[in-house]
């Protein structure tokens, strides 16, 4: 069954998504055009909220000097809840995968940057008090789809069906791109898994999906608000409609609509 807002802290649930981002102004105007977020300045740290409805879905920082020194481009990071970030931490490098990076912010919880033996990087995280999102499907204005691209698609999926617990489901041959895996937890469908191929603009990377109402119409707010489209709409199997984009800033992103509803 899925967990409850009130139980302990669950291990695998995509909990949070993060912009590391050169322009915070910038990205806050362009987000509230394309998908309909406001945007709240915390104001005792340096960091931004993003609201969908009121409720904060995602959050947003100026890319660490650090990071920039090495070549790290803007970017959108994952957060995937653990009881026991250390011990998240120890298996993750058990099954091939590398600690990047430790810390610990106060009253948000203990984290580890982790990339997956395929290149992709997530945030584990052990939070300190109740654990953001939930396990039912996604709304407008929530990450509704979380993609795998991957050197090693195989390998990933084994790691973190191993790491977190996560549960294969359907499976489709794409031809020469190969497999692409869907996987998710307690019932509910999370995402899918491929491999990468040199026709993609990014690098190993979680790409995450925004649900919106229309993708088309969105695929002109886009282009107005100084964004790049790098796939065009388009339907896939089941008859949702898919976008994948980069913000003005370089950072990528996707969006979704569904087909079934209009919720």
């Amino acid at each position: 069954m899925p967990d409850s807002p009130t139980t302990a802290t669950p291990l695998g649930r995509f909990c949070w998504y993060e912009l590391l981002t050169s322009d915070v102004d910038g990205a806050s105007k362009f987000y509230s055009q394309v998908t309909g977020w406001e945007s709240s300045a915390c104001e005792d740290i340096p960091y931004t909220n993003f609201l969908n409805g009121g409720k904060a879905v995602a959050g947003m920082m100026v890319m660490p000097p650090e990071l920039v020194e090495h070549g790290v481009p803007n970017h959108w990071l994952a957060y995937v809840s653990t009881p026991d970030v250390d011990a998240t931490a120890a298996r993750a490098e058990e099954l091939g995968g590398k600690v990047v990076n430790r810390l610990e912010i106060p009253r948000v919880g203990r984290m580890a940057v982790i990339e997956d033996p395929g290149g992709p990087v997530f945030m584990a995280i052990q939070p300190d008090d109740e654990t953001p999102g939930h396990d039912g499907h996604r709304q407008q204005g929530e990450v509704s789809w979380h993609e795998l691209i991957s050197t090693d698609m195989e390998a990933s999926c084994s790691f973190y069906t191993e790491l977190f617990g996560w549960e294969k489901t359907n499976r489709m041959d794409m031809g020469p791109a190969g497999a692409y895996q869907m996987f998710g937890r307690g019932g509910v469908k999370l995402g899918g898994m491929m491999n990468r191929n040199d026709q993609m603009p990014v690098p190993p990377c979680w790409a995450l999906y925004i649900r919106v109402a229309d993708v088309e119409a969105a695929a002109g707010k886009i282009a107005a608000a100084g964004g790049r489209i790098t796939v065009d709409p388009m339907s896939v199997p089941g008859g949702d409609m898919i976008l994948h984009a980069m913000d003005p800033q370089g950072a990528a992103f996707a969006l979704h609509a569904s087909s079934h509803d209009n919720t």
